[in-house]
């Protein structure tokens, strides 16, 4: 799928009509989209520019754009939650994805989050993802493989549990960043400890306060990783229509806790937190 310029053959696009009911389709020369408004033809598509509005045969208007990541992201087939884009963004920034990074994450699901890393590591990172369940790492592959057009070369997309992984599974060498989104990733530290580079970022989402409670301590009783911080992150809209401006009633609340912590360097103790007095 190309990612700008006129519209072409095989590009995922979405097409939202004047009450933002969106339809999502890929262009096929001579193909067609049957609405409650009339067919809708691509070839009226291809090869317009994106941001253009398209009208079935009935006189029924769309408005077309590629689908960006955040559309496929939810609307795509899946097996297990996803991580949803606001905290996407929290992991690839607090994170600090970076170009080239090698990065493994555990509890794979849908997708979604092996996504936004392929993008942010580039070509010359790599991305190993365990998912335990059989049936969430086809969905995770289907995704991800429609999404890019293909298996990206530097995704390692595997079945199995990360506590029996070793550093000779990743090629004898410690990864960068590791992110777990689990059940129980408290089970998983001691072996992200022996597979974090030191300095590496580990980085884990829960979604009660029991799950956030248990990885805390568990960080803490490794005694390798720097004093843990926890934090949501809230996401509220707001309608601006001159005096009736204020925030939309729904909001997009929580959804998970994220768990950021460093990797010390072999038999480093760091200096024990100091909390001010009470006065």
């Amino acid at each position: 799928m190309a990612n700008t310029g006129p519209f072409q053959a095989g590009d995922r696009v979405q097409l939202t009509d004047a009450k933002r009911r969106h339809f999502t389709i890929i262009l096929e020369p001579g193909g067609s989209l049957h609405t409650h408004k009339g067919i809708v033809e691509h070839d009226k598509i291809i090869g317009a520019d994106e941001g253009t509005v398209v009208e079935s045969v009935m006189g029924g208007q769309w408005l077309c754009f590629r689908h960006l990541l955040v559309d496929h992201i939810l609307s795509m087939p899946r097996g297990a939650a996803v991580i949803y884009p606001k905290d996407t963004a929290q992991i690839l920034v607090e994170g600090d994805i970076f170009p080239g990074a090698r990065v493994l994450e555990a509890g794979a699901g849908s997708g979604a989050l092996s996504m936004a890393l392929l993008r942010a590591i580039g070509p010359e990172g790599e991305l190993v993802s365990y998912e335990i369940r059989e049936d969430h790492l086809e969905f995770a592959e289907s995704n991800v493989d429609g999404w890019f057009g293909g298996r990206p070369a530097n995704w390692s997309p595997r079945l199995g549990d990360l506590q029996e992984v070793t550093l000779d599974d990743l090629g004898g060498q410690p990864v960068d960043r590791i992110i777990l989104d689990m059940l129980a990733p408290w089970e998983c530290l001691e072996v992200s400890s022996k597979l974090l580079v030191p300095g590496g970022v580990f980085m884990a989402y829960v979604a009660t306060v029991p799950q956030l409670m248990k990885v805390m301590e568990g960080i803490r009783e490794q005694k390798c990783f720097t004093e843990p911080k926890a934090w949501e992150s809230l996401v509220r809209e707001w309608k601006v229509e001159g005096l009736a401006t204020r925030p939309e009633h729904r909001m997009n609340a929580h959804t998970a806790f994220l768990i950021w912590a460093r990797r010390l360097a072999d038999g480093t103790v760091a200096p024990r937190p100091q909390r001010r007095g009470r006065k």
